[in-house]
């Protein structure tokens, strides 16, 4: 009770220089009155129920329940940290951590590992994908959950853990004593040439240090021969740090460039970030590819290169964030991440598609509505506009993704199955532009599927089952009903049919994984880059200098 005695006293010391101030001031602000109000009536509600509710209630749980509400109806952005949460969160911001670097896995009782990363503690100490954790530091693993598991593999740089592992090639027993590094998960996973001079680039994440692998990697390339275009992937890149998109667009363009602007709620917050680079690839023709998935700091750079037709977008409009979050102590180890401020690209649009100061009547975020949407102009004269993402110089429909195979992928059969794969396979070399899946195998992974539980229902049947309620409550009669029935026999989405139905994607993700495992994540992006199709008419249209240059000389963009 003492220690939640110290907690109403701290919150209520935050609301008696508010009431001070206000009482030496006859006309005292409305705001400062409002949040006083508020914070007293919050403290007085924590201690009502912390005192006298039927049950003991936590106070940290009202604390966190309290803030979650009150970031709940701002943005979905604002978040509080707690001090467990700021772990994570500086990971996200870093992509650095203490620990052995491999992903991991729940197979059963026990917890397995992914493929380590390349170079990593786990890899230079022969784990392989599907080995068995067994122990950690001599204590049982065999019912630890994953985040027990991930907890007890990280720590402090130079330290050691043994883990007790049975081997998933040959099921030998052994304990392995893997030394912590520091461990720096790349935002560049790959780059290379994929034909005719034309580079292909992915970029995950902007994460402090992406700038210098960007770089690195636009260095490597010139040095292997001669770069006469890039196709910089930034599909389903969710964004990150804004100082990163900044500086990657210094490679591409001059020094001094203004890249995007802030502002909070009025003008006197303006803030501009420009380019502090000289440029390495001023000339070299871009296409960067975007999806719905594409946001923040990834729309900053493909729309600021948009903006000063730089570079020509292909793929699906972006998903819209044109929101800046920063982060505040707010005591004991604790932080309150929140949206502070609009980003503003080169031609002066704010790309934010929704405006989270109104719902529409469903309770639904309301999307900023055409009539709102103002034109804007590209450095050559082009229309561009805001309110709504960037939308793409050149169109393309979005790739189709198998909820079927997915839902293979997340129950786990797929790695297990990949496991096997790699036992049988172990020897052998395989050519990451040449792979293939033969008949036979992906044969034999139907048969390993045959007598697994998947529970799963196609779009198709989903509908004629929607349907059949319908007809129900419309009352329509047995003739109609059993034109649905016949309708419905006719739908094949049982498991084994959908093997074959969705072979195409089902493989992919299996050759995925395959690659993963013997050629590490570069492996797997190679093959990626240059069976894509999306990366194919990138580098078409780079190659077609014309039609390239005629789009970013005249082409107005839509508004949609």
């Amino acid at each position: 009770m003492r220690r939640n005695f110290v907690i109403y006293t701290l919150v209520a010391a935050l609301v008696l220089p508010i009431a001070g101030v206000s009482a030496q001031q006859p006309k005292r602000d409305s705001a400062d009155f409002e949040l006083g109000r508020a914070i007293e009536i919050l403290t007085n509600i924590m201690y009502e129920f912390d005192t006298h509710h039927v049950r003991d209630v936590k106070v940290d749980d009202l604390l966190s329940s309290a803030v979650y509400g009150i970031t709940r109806v701002t943005d979905p952005y604002s978040q509080y940290l707690s001090e467990e949460d700021m772990s994570d969160f500086n990971i996200q911001t870093t992509g650095k951590y203490g620990g052995i670097g491999s992903p991991i896995r729940k197979r059963d009782d026990y917890v397995v590992f992914g493929q380590p990363y390349e170079g990593s503690p786990a890899d230079v100490g022969g784990i392989k994908a599907g080995d068995k954790i067994l122990t950690i530091d001599g204590k049982d693993a065999s019912k630890m959950s994953i985040d027990q598991v991930s907890s007890a593999l990280r720590g402090d740089p130079e330290t050691n853990v043994v883990v007790g592992v049975e081997r998933s090639y040959d099921g030998k027993r052994e304990n392995v004593k893997l030394h912590r590094r520091r461990i720096s998960v790349p935002s560049v996973p790959y780059a290379g040439y994929i034909r005719d001079g034309v580079a292909y680039i992915a970029h995950n994440e902007f994460i402090q240090g992406s700038y210098e692998e960007m770089r690195h990697a636009i260095e490597k390339l010139m040095s292997e021969g001669e770069l006469r275009g890039l196709v910089l992937d930034y599909r389903s890149n969710g964004g990150g740090l804004m100082r990163e998109a900044v500086n990657i667009a210094s490679l591409f363009v001059d020094n001094g460039e203004c890249i995007v602007s802030i502002m909070g709620r009025d003008s006197s917050s303006l803030r501009q970030f420009t380019t502090q680079h000289n440029p390495i690839a001023r000339d070299i023709p871009i296409v960067v590819l975007v999806n719905g998935s594409s946001a923040s700091a990834s729309e900053i750079l493909a729309g600021s290169l948009q903006d000063m037709d730089r570079a020509v977008i292909m793929g699906q409009r972006t998903y819209g964030k044109g929101l800046v979050q920063s982060t505040a102590y707010v005591g004991y180890n604790t932080y309150l991440k929140y949206t502070t401020e609009k980003y503003y690209i080169p031609s002066g649009r704010c790309i934010q598609a929704h405006d989270y100061t109104s719902r529409n009547s469903d309770g639904t975020i309301a999307k900023v509505p055409d009539s709102l949407i103002t034109a804007y102009k590209t450095r050559g004269g082009r229309n561009v506009y805001d309110g709504g993402g960037i939308v793409p110089d050149v169109k393309i429909e979005p790739q189709y993704s198998s909820r079927f195979a997915i839902t293979l992928y997340g129950l786990g059969y797929i790695d297990n199955w990949c496991d096997e794969y790699m036992r049988r396979h172990r020897d052998d070399k395989i050519d990451v532009r040449t792979f293939k899946l033969s008949d036979e195998e992906y044969s034999n992974f139907v048969d390993y599927i045959a007598d697994k539980e998947v529970e799963y229902e196609s779009e198709s049947r989903l509908a004629l089952k929607a349907l059949e309620k319908a007809l129900e409550k419309d009352l329509y009669g047995e003739e109609l009903r059993d034109e649905v029935k016949r309708l419905g026999e006719l739908i094949k989405d049982d498991k084994i049919s959908n093997m074959q139905t969705y072979r195409s994607e089902i493989e992919q993700i299996l050759i995925s994984e395959i690659l993963t495992r013997c050629c590490y994540t570069r492996g797997a992006m190679e093959y990626y880059a240059i069976t894509d199709e999306d990366v194919d008419k990138a580098i078409e249209l780079i190659l077609n200098t014309e039609e390239y240059n005629r789009i970013l000389r005249e082409q107005h963009l839509s508004m949609h």
